[in-house]
């Protein structure tokens, strides 16, 4: 099976030029589906922190890169939406979040909110011995006791180093969200009304946008409610700098052959 992917073909949250090259890294199977992005593309292209795959995997093996709390060894592995991403040696931190055209983009935050991340309940389903599993919008899942607490497109904040929610945000009319996909990704506001369509069609959402901005309206597939330490920045000034993932162009290898894995 191929480890390449052609650029032409990545989704449209993937921070790459599709004209630079032919193809890029593929990533692994993973949390976030096709949608993830391979971790070497974020360091390598985006960070600038190697200049090759070899760079990176020589990086990883040091265990200083931590995903979502946890030592990654796999170049490939897929991040996605709300992942958290840590630099030990380096101590920095940064949240994956959409930008305003639909790519993916590096959020500096502080150590404090490196140690959680967001997840949207994209399925709850009943388990042999009466809990209730929570599926997060990257795959993740979660027991919890009582099953009335969570509803689906609620959102919850998990800590990275126990999986404990430690922190809930309900779906609702008058809740803070943000736009992940569409036309309006990237764009933050508060909830007007859900409209419930009848049928198999999914529900609109009209959205209060800040001060200045027009309204719009988006399904409700694409809402995640947010709190607002994602408008405010959590790290002082880093937290106005954002980082946008498709800042800096694509380096090929020099032995790539056109290929910049």
């Amino acid at each position: 099976m191929t480890k390449h992917q052609k650029r032409l073909a990545v989704p449209n949250s993937w921070p790459v030029e599709r004209k630079e090259e032919t193809y890029t890294t593929k990533a692994a199977a993973g949390p976030h589906g096709e949608a993830g992005v391979p971790l070497l593309i974020v360091l390598r292209d985006v960070l600038g922190y190697a200049d090759s795959k070899k760079e990176t995997r020589y990086a990883l093996e040091q265990d200083s890169v931590l995903v979502n709390g946890k030592a990654v060894s796999d170049e490939r592995r897929p991040i996605g939406m709300f992942d958290i991403l840590a630099f030990r040696e380096r101590e920095e931190y940064y949240r994956v979040f959409p930008d305003e055209g639909g790519r993916l983009s590096l959020t500096p935050i502080d150590a404090e909110s490196a140690g959680s991340k967001l997840g949207k309940i994209v399925e709850k389903t009943q388990v042999p011995g009466g809990d209730t599993q929570l599926t997060l919008h990257d795959g993740q899942t979660l027991l919890v006791e009582d099953a009335t607490a969570y509803d689906g497109n609620d959102s919850i904040v998990v800590a990275n180093d126990s999986d404990e929610i430690v922190a809930h945000f309900t779906y609702e009319e008058g809740a803070l969200v943000t736009a992940v996909s569409g036309a309006h990704a990237g764009r933050i506001g508060t909830i007007d009304e859900i409209q419930v369509t009848p049928g198999s069609s999914p529900n609109n959402v009209l959205i209060e946008a800040a001060e200045g901005e027009d309204r719009f309206e988006t399904i409700e597939e694409y809402v995640v409610v947010i709190d607002e330490n994602f408008t405010d920045g959590d790290a002082g000034d880093a937290g106005d700098a954002e980082g946008d993932v498709d800042a800096d162009e694509p380096e090929a290898d020099a032995d790539a052959g056109g290929d910049d894995e």
